[in-house]
């Protein structure tokens, strides 16, 4: 490949990033994001601070990113400031004692917060590809995320032109970006299959720094099988959606889905892809699972618009050598646009995320352990939640080997509110609080979705209520979640001895 733009190591590349400057790396979980170069800021920074001088930069990404970014950055303590969500331990070690800075962020915002100038000058784009053109012409590999608003906002580029990822993948991205207020027109999505800008990332070739040959698949592992639990949860939600579209309240061609990240979302999916009273659907989501594959392939899955292909290294094989089938099947867009909550109800999408914890009142935690210990980020739960057709947040009804419920009085962080949240589903039942008041709420979720075990507790602490609006005791709420700060354990809490503690 004979191009016009210096051909750099990945430490000649690093040596350009200076001490306190913000960069913006391609990525959207490890789907896309950049390898070499990040590792390479590492060395630079751990060299640097061997030698007695501050290294330590500002990270932007689309979403989380695969160790040789954000391990290797933390690792080095290379990182001041990090948004808008992650999923490395250490980083968030680092994030919950306060030596990051970090920010949570609906993912949907940030590339318009980027160019409002809100976070700052970004003074480098690191972006991932699998082409480049000599006239600035980008085709990205397995996500979309930020990188274009990146490439445009920063005042300089450098790419790591990537070969695990084929250059057949152009076709497979639309790349758009809205104007901003107060021009700002719709955005022209009015199906889920609908292409609205390039293929192909443009910017001027002259703020190309330099480019960075690697060879190196995206650092995703496989997920884990499904369990008992996780295919019951499943299960529940495939047979609520197909009640709804018996009742009349879902379309009986279906509707779109989006599906979060992880274990319960692949098995969500398998339990709909099975289930033979559930059409055909299409999927206009943030994130394709390795169980979306099959799905496209049996036609069970008509067609699928993302922001990224996070898929194992067996399916992403797979999807590279039918690359001609799957980029009549598969679109990847920004996240401004994968995740844009106008598109979002105008699509009538329904939402299918993850809690760490349910309140009785409906409310949701999806980013604290114990209210106080950053998980990973709110992520795009929230873009799509508030503007769901039906929004469903689903857990296991316990953790921690049944010592902590996530069933509980009163979350301990709220992230997305009973105003937002519709139907609540453990791997006990399904819990519809779509026109249900506080009580109504508060008993449905009990005795649908709690486990047997807190059911007795959880009653009990309805009970000494006094009466109000909502069922909440500012002396009782987290008397749960304090027992176990204590003692390890959430059972056994006896509301009666409190009320005069």
């Amino acid at each position: 490949m004979s191009l016009p733009f210096p051909v750099l190591t990945a430490e000649e590349a690093a040596s350009l990033i200076q001490d306190g400057q913000t960069v913006g790396f391609s990525g959207f979980t490890p789907a896309g994001a950049a390898k070499a170069i990040p590792r390479a800021i590492a060395r630079k920074a751990e060299a640097e601070h061997a030698s007695g001088r501050p290294f330590q930069i500002g990270v932007l990404t689309g979403a989380s990113t695969g160790p040789s970014l954000d391990g290797a950055l933390a690792k080095a303590e290379a990182i001041s400031f990090r948004t808008p969500y992650q999923a490395d331990p250490l980083l968030r070690s680092q994030i919950n004692s306060g030596k990051v800075r970090f920010v949570d962020m609906h993912l949907s915002l940030l590339p318009q917060f980027v160019r409002y100038g809100f976070l700052g000058k970004v003074h480098w784009a690191i972006i991932e590809a699998c082409d480049v053109s000599s006239g600035g012409g980008i085709v990205l590999t397995s996500s979309v995320g930020v990188s274009n608003t990146y490439l445009n906002e920063a005042e300089r580029v450098l790419i790591e032109i990537n070969a695990a990822h084929p250059a057949a993948l152009l076709g497979m991205h639309d790349i758009f970006e809205p104007q901003d207020p107060p021009t700002r027109q719709e955005l022209p999505v009015y199906q889920v299959r609908d292409r609205v800008g390039s293929p192909v990332c443009v910017i001027d070739p002259k703020k190309i720094a330099g480019i960075v040959f690697t060879d190196e698949p995206d650092e995703t592992a496989p997920f884990s099988p499904g369990t008992e639990t996780t295919e019951r949860i499943g299960q529940n939600v495939a047979n609520f959606l197909v009640a709804e579209m018996r009742a009349g309240r879902v379309p009986k061609s279906f509707l779109p889905l989006q599906s979060g990240v992880g274990d319960i979302a692949n098995s969500v999916l398998c339990a709909l892809g099975s289930d033979p009273d559930v059409p055909d659907w299409d999927m206009y989501t943030e994130v394709l699972q390795d169980s979306v594959v099959p799905l496209l392939e049996a036609g069970r899955v008509k067609f699928a618009s993302t922001c990224a292909l996070t898929l194992s290294p067996e399916m992403a094989r797979r999807v590279y050598s039918g690359l001609d089938f799957f980029r009549r099947r598969i679109v990847m867009r920004p996240q401004e646009i994968s995740n844009h909550p106008e598109i979002v109800r105008r699509l009538g999408i329904v939402s299918m995320n993850t809690a760490i914890e349910i309140d009785l009142g409906g409310n949701v935690n999806s980013t604290h352990v114990m209210g106080r210990q950053m998980m990973n980020g709110i992520g795009g739960s929230g873009d799509f939640t508030r503007n769901a057709y039906i929004s469903i947040f689903s857990c296991p009804s316990t953790q921690k080997g049944g010592k902590i419920s996530t069933i509980v009085p009163l979350c301990s962080h709220i992230d997305h509110s009973e105003h937002s949240v519709q139907v609540v589903v453990t791997e006990n039942g399904v819990a519809d609080l779509r026109g249900k008041d506080p009580h109504e709420r508060a008993r449905l979720i009990i005795e649908n979705c709690a486990h047997p075990e807190f059911r007795e507790q959880l009653r009990d602490y309805l009970k000494q209520l006094k009466a109000g609006h909502e069922l909440l005791s500012l002396r009782l709420a987290f008397a749960m979640h304090q027992k176990f700060v204590r003692e390890g354990d959430m059972r056994g809490v006896e509301w009666g001895e409190l009320i005069g503690v």
